[in-house]
């Protein structure tokens, strides 16, 4: 499988929720290093355990879901059309964070999403679906595993190559990989101990952030970030 590049939001590099989220994880997307720092309540060696898939993949939250490039399509490309796109859009409420179960992850993710929230998600998947070559056969078939889709998840998957997409997306920073029933209330206190007042910090979606897999199953990287400004629209605004 060739590379794959992912458009999420993470928090900036110097901000504290993304150092906080390197220590948990045990891993920085952006320099690489991995953060041994003690977590209280638990062995690092049990959360990493854990958090297998979500130290892989890197603090985020999914706005684009990985993708090969289409045929024809460059990094550079992708970049100069992130910029355009960022130039172009304001930043979003995310408003205040929670932490939260899905379907026995733990993440954090909005104590209330917003239409807009949605809605902005929706307008990313849409504007950068030209740069997502096709899955084979073979990758839908394994996505299809399990038989856990909804007919429109998969209508969605199809179309966009994510399931979870327009009125299905869900933001989340997802913390953890599937917990065991017997460790999901554990892990919540761990948690919220380790983030603090962080887990339920107003914040706003203010970039989107390349992240590039170079190989099949190597760790996730933080590539770019794209300050989203609204400058270029707000320049032909004032020019009319």
């Amino acid at each position: 499988m060739p590379e794959r590049f992912a458009i999420y939001y993470a928090p900036g590099a110097d901000e504290p929720l993304w150092a906080k989220a390197a220590e948990w994880l045990g891993r920085d997307p952006l320099t690489g290093a991995a953060p041994d720092t003690p977590l209280a309540a638990t062995a690092r060696g049990a959360l990493f355990d854990r958090n297998v898939s979500a130290r892989r993949y890197g603090f985020h939250a999914t706005i684009k879901a990985p993708m090969a490039l289409a045929e024809g399509r460059s990094r550079a490309e992708l970049e100069d059309a992130l910029a355009t796109f960022a130039a172009e859009t304001e930043p979003v409420e995310i408003g205040r964070l929670k932490l939260h179960l899905i379907d026995g992850f733990l993440a954090l993710i909005p104590a209330d999403q917003s239409t807009e929230l949605t809605d902005f998600a929706g307008e990313v998947v849409e504007a950068f679906e030209p740069f997502r070559a096709p899955p084979s056969a073979a990758e839908r078939e394994r996505r299809l595993n399990g038989g856990h889709l909804s007919p429109r998840q998969i209508e969605l998957m199809d179309r966009f190559g994510y399931p979870y997409v327009f009125e299905e997306f869900r933001f989340h920073m997802t913390l953890t990989d599937r917990l065991p029933e017997t460790e999901r209330e554990h892990y919540m206190r761990l948690a919220a101990t380790h983030f603090g007042a962080l887990a339920e910090a107003e914040t706003v979606l203010d970039r989107l952030v390349l992240f590039q897999e170079p190989e099949a199953g190597a760790p996730f990287m933080r590539v770019a970030d794209f300050m989203l400004t609204g400058e270029a629209a707000d320049e032909r605004v004032r020019a009319r």
